[in-house]
């Protein structure tokens, strides 16, 4: 199992990111219960060479394991593990898809994703899936348990290449939010700022086009316009965006 894995570069970035490297190069306070862990993944052998090298920590307990998704999901459910290591992609139902599921019938179990893709978008979808580490297979095996003792006192690690990756998404996600700042909001034309002050008020479709004295069709088209205009999709989400970017004062 150890030549199962890789070492992994130990190195922290500025921004603070915890790290897989020395994925918990420090020491922590020693437990009166062992950490729980629900192992899972779609290669047996691969299971069963974390098994091995997991039970050699006496403060960590394998207390499961799982083939997939689906029951990955029955066995968090039954067990209740503070620590599900997980694989991303496996037959039936992947690791991510299963994340949220987990969350919800162990709400207390912090998720790792173990996996060999190294695909940003794998990446982002586990996070927001609920994943509190995403590290690659080529993490020394001694790191596996230094990485669910560091999840499990509240940290959150990732492999650094994916850390890499995560923080230039981050800084990317910023300037397009500042680019997005400097576009003037979108110009309504004077007709559809009535109709957005209306239905501000709560007006229907109706009540507008007997307000206006036009056909209700065209205040539907109205809305519609206002919606793509606004690139949003409810009349609420209209009303609230054209209050809070000031294009709509109501008194």
């Amino acid at each position: 199992m150890g030549d199962s894995f890789g070492p992994v570069r130990n190195e922290a970035d500025e921004d603070g990111v915890g790290m897989a490297d020395g994925v918990g190069s420090g020491a922590t306070a020693p437990r009166k219960e062992p950490i729980r862990v629900l192992v899972v993944d779609d290669h047996a052998l691969f299971r069963r060479g974390l098994e091995i090298v997991l039970a050699q920590e006496e403060d960590i307990q394998v207390v499961g394991e799982a083939g997939d998704g689906a029951e990955a999901v029955d066995k968090a459910a039954d067990l209740l593990p503070d620590i599900v290591l997980m694989d991303v992609r496996m037959p039936r139902r992947g690791g991510i898809e299963a994340c949220t599921s987990i969350k919800e019938v162990a709400p207390s179990a912090k998720i790792i994703m173990l996996t060999i893709s190294d695909e940003e978008a794998d990446l982002y979808d586990a996070i927001k899936a609920g994943a509190t580490g995403y590290l690659l297979k080529e993490i020394s095996t001694d790191e596996v348990a230094t990485a669910i003792r560091a999840v499990a006192d509240g940290q959150s690690q990732i492999s650094p290449s994916m850390a890499s990756k995560l923080l230039t998404e981050f800084k990317s996600m910023i300037q397009r939010t500042d680019e997005r700042r400097l576009v003037p909001a979108p110009r309504l034309t004077d007709r559809e700022l009535e109709v957005l002050k209306l239905v501000a008020t709560g007006m229907n479709n109706r009540d507008i086009a007997k307000e206006l004295f036009i056909s209700e069709n065209t205040v539907k088209n109205h809305v519609r316009n206002i919606l793509e205009k606004l690139q949003l999709h409810s009349r609420m989400e209209a009303v609230v965006y054209a209050m809070r970017e000031k294009i709509l004062e109501i008194r």
